[in-house]
């Protein structure tokens, strides 16, 4: 992902950045149950994989019911992932998101909605310029409910494209949050290249079709 951004200026502009052994298969990851996180002061919480975790996080911290949103990993087979070991694409973690909303703004169905609305849902491995495995569009599900509400919503967008939907359906096992310098990293570094040519793009192209779900402090 962004450690690319070495390479040359313009991969530095147009790239978000790309370890481990393998202890369990894709199967046993597809077939595990789903844990279900319990509820915290109200707020319920839900996982998304959708490319560089900059850009999901600014998205869904846009919208109103949404207190906050974390970037991490998940959907892998090892322990512990790092930035680093993540981006050799062999932990089998995406960059993915933990969204804290408040299920009486907002449900689960709607946030859904926001993660394909809010990227290009045929790209496989990647969005936009970041490709590999850790880009991989990823919808976590915590039990049969959602499950169902995940794979109605996909039978849908997919009458509206001529390519497969590419994103995974995923029992959720577990989210580890990403080192403190991943978070809320659009905010904090607004000048960087890559959030510039990107993610702001991404961001502002959500705004103009989702703005009646926009927070009142990101509309403008």
């Amino acid at each position: 992902m962004r450690s690319l951004f070495i390479l040359t200026f313009s991969i530095f502009l147009f790239s978000c950045g790309n370890g481990n052994t393998q202890t369990v298969t894709k199967e046993e990851i597809a077939n595990a149950e789903p844990i279900e996180v319990p509820m915290e002061n109200n707020m319920a919480k839900a996982y998304f994989a959708s490319g560089c975790f900059w850009c999901v996080e600014a998205i869904y911290e846009s919208v109103k019911g949404v207190d906050e949103v974390i970037s991490g990993y998940s959907g892998g087979h090892t322990e512990n992932p790092t930035y680093e070991s993540s981006n050799t694409g062999t932990t089998g973690h995406a960059e993915a998101v933990e969204v804290i909303y408040d299920p009486e703004v907002i449900d689960f169905p709607t946030l859904v909605e926001i993660y394909f609305g809010s990227q290009n849902p045929t790209q496989v491995n990647g969005q936009g310029p970041d490709q590999g495995s850790q880009y991989r569009s990823i919808l976590f599900f915590q039990n049969q409910e959602q499950k169902e509400a995940i794979e109605a919503i996909k039978t849908e967008v997919s009458k509206k494209y001529d390519q497969p939907i590419a994103a995974e359906v995923l029992p959720f096992q577990k989210f580890w949050v990403a080192e403190d310098y991943h978070q809320d990293y659009e905010k904090l570094n607004p000048g960087n290249p890559y959030i510039q040519k990107v993610s702001i793009p991404r961001l502002n192209k959500f705004k103009q079709n989702f703005s009646h779900l926009l927070r009142e402090d990101h509309t403008n």
